[in-house]
């Protein structure tokens, strides 16, 4: 368990980290003053960096609560799709290799970076909030797809592709069976709740969009 919850740390720390470094890269502060200009006055925008500014700790919090969130439900999802198999696997192993699987994600911010920094020099906001690497969304673009259907392409991409790979591996190995056979209990418990996540935003975006 001490090595599990090591693994959380340095994962939140990770994240946390490479979060700050992004915002100043594409200084996010700036893209985000431009945007409010048309909304809200000057006076109404510096109010609100003062507050951000002052509560800027919680997203050293915010961050790992999130991660945690995410582990332990996806943990669970497998867990339950174990059990349905009768296959015997403590929590903490699965969350253990869920903790390892989410590194994978770190990847995403890096790519980004790589993308403003040096490739797409000229954008703003929207072109920051729905860039994901490696997606469908990237193919298709963003401009003129309807609200609801963004979402949907920016989980097609290659890194929940290598992710889904990597669970099955670990699981395999959990089971002590195969990759094939991991890649069949993520199949069947990971991907219809991963689906059923991607429908539950895609309705309320179409709502209240």
């Amino acid at each position: 368990m001490k090595n599990i919850l090591l693994r959380y740390g340095l994962l939140s720390i990770f994240f946390i980290i490479i979060t700050e470094i992004t915002n100043k890269i594409i200084n996010l502060k700036n893209l985000l003053r431009h945007f409010f200009i048309d909304f809200i006055s000057i006076d109404q925008i510096n109010s609100y960096f003062e507050f951000q500014d002052k509560w800027h700790w919680l997203t050293y919090l915010y961050i790992p609560l999130i991660i945690l969130i995410k582990t332990s439900v996806i943990s669970l999802v497998l867990y339950i799709g174990l059990f349905l198999l009768s296959k015997e696997i403590k929590y903490n192993q699965l969350w253990d290799a869920t903790i390892k699987a989410e590194f994978i994600f770190l990847l995403v911010p890096i790519f980004k970076i790589i993308w403003f920094y040096f490739f797409q020099t000229n954008y703003d906001l929207n072109d920051v909030q729905n860039f994901y690497p490696l997606s469908a969304l990237n193919i298709v673009g963003y401009k003129g797809l309807e609200a609801w259907f963004i979402y949907p392409f920016q989980v097609l991409n290659l890194f929940e592709f290598f992710y889904i790979i990597y669970l099955g591996f670990q699981i395999g190995k959990l089971i002590h069976t195969n990759a094939d056979y991991g890649l069949k209990i993520v199949g069947l418990s990971y991907v219809p709740a991963l689906i059923l996540w991607v429908a539950i935003v895609m309705f309320f975006t179409l709502n209240y969009s």
